[in-house]
């Protein structure tokens, strides 16, 4: 039995992402995959990615992972991260290509006249390292994490949720922008876990035992501050 399976498509930092699940949970057994069947056998699947979307909707394809992907988000606990979390979501302006559509809402650019603080100061892209997750919304995944607990990034593209509902967490840069989702059994973020030191190993420790059911929200979306 494959307690986690770590999605294998040729893109993301598998190895540092299985290395930190196997570090919080040391008895579960962990496996990097391509394989539909070890997909379908794990009770818990990581879909990662660093890289272009139109690599990995391609590289997807390629390797007939779409749907077993799909199944995967719809039927256990399932944790996106970063453009993992992205390839969720309808479409994307990187490359203008579809995403998975599991999920309605794009992925857009951050907006080059934006890029600045309340200094005027130019803001670098891809935004990267360390920045404040406020949490929008109560969630089992949360659980041990203080709101505004910092967590690292590397990105250049940013989710816009069809659903407000959806939004688990936000950050700022220089905007307020989605940097966390949560759906039924669903949840993905934007920052990289497997690279946030204690609350990053917190949060993939609190995948290990989430039962993909969630918490009821402490927080109305019509009022949250995002």
């Amino acid at each position: 039995m494959i307690d986690i399976a770590v999605i294998d498509y040729g893109m993301g930092n598998l190895r540092s992402v299985s290395k930190a699940l196997e570090h919080v949970a040391p008895a579960a057994r962990v496996v990097v995959t391509s394989d539909p069947a070890s997909i379908r056998e794990a009770g818990r699947v990581v879909f990662p990615g660093v890289g272009h979307m139109s690599d990995c909707m391609r590289e997807l394809q390629q390797r007939g992972l779409v749907e077993v992907v799909k199944e995967a988000a719809a039927s256990k606990p399932f944790l996106g991260i970063c453009l993992g979390m992205q390839a969720l979501f309808e479409h994307s302006e990187e490359g203008d290509c579809a995403g998975l559509g599991i999920l309605p809402g794009r992925v857009l650019k951050f907006p080059a006249e934006a890029m600045h603080n309340d200094q005027g100061e130019k803001l670098k892209v891809p935004h990267m390292g360390w920045n404040e997750v406020h949490q929008a919304q109560s969630h089992p995944m949360w659980a041990g994490i203080k709101d505004g607990e910092r967590f690292y990034f590397v990105h250049s593209y940013y989710v816009e949720a069809g659903n407000p509902d959806l939004v688990a967490g936000f950050s700022m840069y220089p905007f307020p922008f989605t940097c966390a989702v949560a759906s039924g059994n669903i949840f993905a973020v934007q920052f990289h876990p497997e690279k946030s030191q204690t609350a990053g190993m917190t949060l993939l420790g609190n995948f290990v035992t989430w039962d993909g059911g969630i918490m009821a929200s402490t927080c109305d979306t019509s009022s949250c501050s995002y």
